[in-house]
């Protein structure tokens, strides 16, 4: 384990706990190093720019403390902001409704109490091998009017790539126009048909903008007859992609307009 003698692990916390004392021996007996962060969050985290995994332990009452959701969600949004990776670890019942509340975790690692050290173990090396990798820092948007659609390709993708999600063409612009410049967007996939506002007028809008021209832009498309296709591409994105395209396709076709 050569490479992770190096690599440096947070363990954040409201208060210590045997629990936490025990993940801190672990992870210490896998070769990382260790701190812990059970005071001063936002404070501590900030400075920590250079930790290349934290692992947050999540208190049971948590759904019912808005203070501690306050700071779950302030140092989330800094931890992924810096394109670092974050793993969760909390009580299953209440998984869904705090991914809710705290939308910026929806996509992080989760690990249900109790703690499963095996399956924390390789939860972690998974976690610490994406920190390396360029790819896990690459963000993608997508824009499609039906959610089911945009959650599923995201749930396909998440694990490569950090994304984003937006149901109207003029919520993406709004969205891509907010965002700072070190947070910007890589690539966006653009519903081609879509309601009050369709793909090809949000491309035309995205080209105008000196903020957002350079971005790529893919179309998904349902329809593949030679004609559909022969529209799309008139309008000259950088490329187009059916709804009826598999996860291992999709993942294939990122990779490499992505490199």
């Amino acid at each position: 384990m050569g490479e992770t003698q190096t690599k440096e692990i947070a363990i954040i916390m409201f208060q210590y706990s045997v629990v936490v004392k025990g993940i801190e021996r672990k992870l210490g007996d896998m070769g990382y190093q260790v701190t812990t962060i059970a005071d001063n969050l936002e404070d501590r985290v900030r400075v920590n720019g250079h930790t290349h995994l934290f692992v947050f332990y999540l208190p049971s009452d948590i759904m019912d403390d808005t203070v501690k959701k306050r700071t779950l969600h302030l140092v989330s949004d800094m931890i992924l902001d810096r394109g670092q990776r974050m793993i969760l670890l909390g009580d299953e019942k209440y998984h869904h409704e705090l991914c809710e509340e705290v939308p910026v975790i929806k996509d992080c690692s989760w690990l249900n109490r109790p703690i499963d050290m095996k399956l924390l173990e390789n939860t972690v090396e998974k976690e610490i091998d994406r920190s390396g990798d360029p790819d896990a820092q690459r963000r993608i948007l997508i824009v499609d009017d039906d959610p089911s659609f945009a959650k599923m390709v995201r749930e396909w993708i998440k694990e490569y790539y950090r994304v984003d999600i937006v149901t109207a063409g003029m919520q993406a612009i709004s969205f891509l126009l907010k965002i700072p410049e070190n947070e910007k967007v890589d690539l966006i996939l653009l519903d081609y048909e879509m309601p009050v506002v369709d793909g090809p007028q949000v491309l035309q809008m995205l080209r105008q903008e000196p903020e957002t021209a350079g971005i790529p832009v893919i179309f998904l498309t349902g329809i593949g007859t030679k004609e559909a296709v022969s529209r799309v591409m008139e309008l000259k994105p950088d490329g187009y992609i059916l709804k009826s395209t598999s996860r291992e396709q999709l993942l294939m076709f990122l990779k490499k307009k992505l490199s």
